[in-house]
């Protein structure tokens, strides 16, 4: 039985995980975009996140019951099917199950459409509400690039398509977003990266931007966000990635204990409506 499905086009190919519906690699051109995973550091390369985005206070609570839903919910450890496949596209799907209304007592469908053409990746996430209450939730996109990028040798920057905030959340202890902010030393909209800017995730929630650009001269790496009101950017010291992160919600504030539906950022969705959430990502290197 596979465990993943490649698309390709021309010399452009990538690898999508059935567990999790996590892509594993993406290459232009013989350049390798996309980082691989590593135990000693981080082992993903470019996770789903669902129903949660961020680290829950003590799991959550519905209707005054607590479930034990952790750090960016539970669909990255899901078993997907394929629905559709083309040589340049895939349709993978997931659904709500025995295990996962322990964690989250809802009913849902979510599918997710994995597209290549020679230069771009698309992902179109699709989230159905099958229950017959309305169901909270956030979605969040988790690539991790490598940094630096293939063939580039310069300094590293990301750059915003709008201004945005030079004052970012403080990510308190056990993940939980704080009212304090701190400041990113942002140049108009550029970022220059240098690690010693992510002791933390650095957040910029309610985005203005609805795209970003990564990039070391002639080469970049572009993300175009559709239905994604957060961005955030994070590494670990020492690595050798860029998460380039797009979220609908956010980790739980400090001291929040109420109803998943009343926590900051959640969507709600009524029985039977479905919500799209989208993603391209772009290569063009000198």
């Amino acid at each position: 039985m596979t465990n993943s499905i490649e698309i390709a086009c021309g010399a452009a190919h990538a690898r999508i995980a059935l567990r999790g519906a996590e892509l594993k690699s993406w290459v232009v051109a013989g350049d390798d975009l996309l980082w691989p995973g590593d135990p000693a550091s981080w082992p993903d390369s470019a996770p789903l996140l669902f129903p949660v985005v961020g680290w829950t206070r003590d799991g959550i609570r519905v209707d005054g019951r607590r479930y034990p839903l952790g750090l960016h919910g539970f669909i990255r450890h899901q078993d997907f099917r394929i629905v559709a496949a083309a040589p340049d596209r895939v349709t993978l799907a997931a659904s709500a199950d025995e295990h996962t209304k322990t964690l989250f007592p809802f009913k849902f469908n979510m599918n997710i459409v994995y597209q290549i053409t020679t230069n771009e990746l698309r992902q179109v996430l699709h989230v159905v509400n099958e229950d017959v209450r309305p169901m909270p939730y956030a979605v969040g996109l988790h690539p991790g690039f490598r940094w630096p990028l293939p063939g580039a040798t310069g300094a590293h920057t990301v750059t915003f398509d709008a201004e945005e905030s030079p004052k970012i959340p403080v990510i308190s202890p056990g993940g939980l977003f704080s009212d304090e902010k701190r400041a990113v030393p942002l140049h108009g909209r550029r970022l220059d990266l240098t690690p010693n800017l992510f002791s933390e995730a650095l957040c910029f929630l309610h985005a203005n931007s609805r795209a970003l650009e990564f990039s070391s001269g002639e080469n970049v790496l572009r993300m175009t966000l559709d239905n994604f009101c957060h961005i955030a950017l994070w590494t670990l010291p020492g690595a050798n990635f860029l998460c380039l992160e797009a979220w609908t919600g956010h980790g739980d504030p400090v001291g929040f204990d109420g109803e998943l539906s009343a926590k900051p950022s959640m969507r709600l969705l009524e029985p039977g409506e479905k919500a799209r959430h989208a993603a391209t990502f772009s290569w063009r290197a000198c």
